[in-house]
């Protein structure tokens, strides 16, 4: 939670005035009697009703279902108005329990989980909600969720839905033509065919969008399979899956990068996603009717000028666009200096002197690489770095959802995102606490030997760094403790001051040597590459990218950019499966005149 919103407290039992909760909860009963209510409320229009059935402070998170946009409303006034402003407009009914379990996460909390389905007058739509007790022996909302799945007229081809005619002969010719827009154009054109853009693809696809993916590598999983060998997926495969097909169930917990870049790519071609790769855009341009000409070069030389009415940026967080920070003196080194998109291997550098400029994942995945080769390898950290264990961490942060026998992916994904962040983020600081009790004396010996360490923004972890910075951790497998041993050396506390002939000169007058300079210092700003594209005058108008807003909403990206027709897709597998079905409803019903367009005015602000 941030702390200029000291407002989200967790609803403890002591909080809530409650002494304990019953072992015998009939959660089905609890949550049918509450949702009986709450729907006969909304059907009749009585807003009183329905807010008496909330705690004050509770919380009411939207995803396109009521509002067409991500919202967070907070106390009954702001869920109040919500509802005068919107229950006219879509007309929510037929609400119905699908399932309902008493959860006792901690022992100061504890809620009925609730979920449940119901129509508005586009959409098919789910909910969770969860019910705290009270004092009095009843129970309260406190989070409710409402997440658009589908347009009630326009569901996606699958199941039943999907073409059941045999195809003989024809499929081969007919693929071709498919693929290269050989009769017409593509009604979206998605830049970048990484796990956005295969997962946006998808997605649209099964919605009936014709849809092409240009990607300027020679192979659809190019991004990752160019990486350097040693890079390896720090996620659990549950949390990792890609919609409609996940992974198989002998799948590794940690997907290596060049195995996850061989399942993308045939990825693609399972689900016949048109890619269009060794191709690049070189400028796209949009016309009165919000709709862009954009010129595309395919990897024979040739040109083609495709008419679409969406674009989708799909380039991920730093638009492919490694940052490098400005030193003084770069022209007097004598050795190497690249950055960690430019490395393979460390039996590259095998009998140098490597100097790692960086202290997170990249940073420690390449040094433990280095040592396993022999190369003498220093990591400078410039900030302080966030280090859980993975072999501690990842069960207890991830495991009450994405893990071997646990809830399916989808159910996961929805129970998730039904947590507003800054109750999640709450609740994340005693997961942070305790995880970094267990790897105590792991972070009491790196804060020994000078390396820096942190709980993340306060306190609470990796995954608010991820919606903040989107990186500065690192999920520790191992390099960890070749730092404590001096396998790994390290330099810190001091800032550089420029480049020498053979490294590097800082602040306090120390020096270090080194034979290749490798900066794991992240990317820039997508912004770089929107600019590129599409011009200034169009990327001025485009609005503040990631980090959270006032409500704890990822800013501007899976809706609304600012700019009629154009998106960004981006993000980690978990949020690409999940979100990707956002963005593609977004785009269906603006095509299909559900949606009358893109701009901010059509949603609710």
């Amino acid at each position: 939670m941030a702390t200029e919103n000291p407002s989200a407290i967790l609803p403890t039992l002591e909080r809530l005035g409650v002494s304990a909760v019953p072992a015998d909860v009939d959660a089905k009963k609890v949550a049918q009697l509450w949702l009986d209510s709450f729907s006969k409320y909304i059907q009749s229009g009585d807003i009183d009703g329905v807010l008496s059935l909330f705690s004050p402070d509770a919380w009411w998170r939207d995803m396109l279902a009521l509002t067409w946009a991500f919202r967070t409303f907070h106390t009954a006034p702001k869920i109040r108005k919500l509802l005068e402003d919107r229950l006219p407009v879509v007309a929510p009914a037929g609400f119905t329990l699908a399932d309902a379990k008493f959860e006792h996460p901690f022992p100061d909390l504890a809620w009925v989980l609730a979920h449940f389905s119901f129509d508005t007058k586009t959409g098919r739509c789910s909910g969770i909600a969860r019910l705290v007790p009270t004092a009095d022996g009843g129970w309260t909302g406190f989070t409710f969720y409402t997440n658009l799945e589908d347009l009630r007229d326009f569901p996606e081809k699958v199941g039943a839905l999907r073409n059941h005619l045999p195809n003989h002969g024809k499929w081969l010719a007919q693929r071709e033509r498919e693929r290269e827009f050989a009769d017409r154009d593509p009604t979206v054109l998605i830049v970048g065919g990484g796990q956005s853009g295969l997962n946006v693809a998808a997605r649209l696809k099964l919605l009936d969008i014709p849809t092409v993916i240009v990607e300027k590598n020679k192979r659809i999983g190019d991004q990752w399979r160019n990486r350097y060998q040693a890079l390896c997926l720090h996620d659990p495969v549950w949390y990792d899956h890609l919609p409609y097909i996940p992974f198989p169930a002998s799948w590794p917990v940690y997907t290596p990068a060049h195995k996850l870049a061989n399942w993308l790519e045939s990825y693609a071609e399972a689900l016949e996603l048109n890619v269009w790769t060794s191709s690049a855009v070189q400028n796209a341009a949009q016309d009165g009717n919000n709709e862009w000409n954009v010129t595309v070069e395919r990897g024979d030389g040739s040109t083609r000028v495709l008419h679409v009415r969406h674009i989708v940026f799909a380039i991920g967080l730093g638009g492919n666009n490694p940052f490098v920070p400005e030193i003084a003196g770069r022209e007097e080194f004598e050795g190497q200096v690249l950055h960690s998109t430019a490395h393979n291997s460390a039996k590259d550098h095998e009998g140098k002197k490597v100097f790692i400029v960086g202290s997170a994942t990249s940073a420690h995945d390449i040094a433990a690489d280095y040592v396993e080769h022999g190369v003498d390898v220093t990591i400078y950290q410039r900030d302080s770095t966030y280090i859980m264990t993975t072999k501690n961490g990842m069960p207890g942060m991830l495991g009450h959802l994405w893990w071997e026998g646990g809830v399916p992916t989808d159910v996961a994904d929805r129970i998730d995102a039904s947590m507003p962040t800054w109750i999640t983020e709450e609740i994340s600081k005693r997961h942070t606490a305790r995880i970094a009790e267990v790897d105590k004396e792991l972070l009491q010996n790196l804060n020994k030997i000078g390396f820096r360490t942190h709980l993340g923004p306060d306190g609470c972890g990796f995954l608010a760094m991820a919606k903040r910075r989107g990186g500065g951790y690192y999920l520790d497998v191992g390099a960890s403790q070749l730092l404590i041993d001096g396998k790994i050396k390290l330099k810190s506390g001091t800032a550089i001051k420029r480049f020498t002939k053979s490294g590097f000169e800082f602040e306090d007058g120390s020096t270090v040597d080194a034979d290749v300079i490798m900066f794991a210092t992240g990317f820039d700003s997508p912004m770089v590459t929107v600019k590129k594209i599409l011009g200034d005058d169009v990327a001025a108008r485009v609005k503040p990218m990631w980090g959270l807003d006032e409500e704890g909403e990822l800013r501007n990206v899976w809706r609304d950019t600012g700019v009629p027709n154009f998106w960004f897709m981006m993000g980690n597998l978990m949020w690409c499966r999940f979100h990707s079905k956002h963005l593609a409803l977004q785009i269906k019903a603006i095509e299909e005149g559900v949606l009358p367009g893109s701009g901010s005015e059509y949603r609710y602000q």
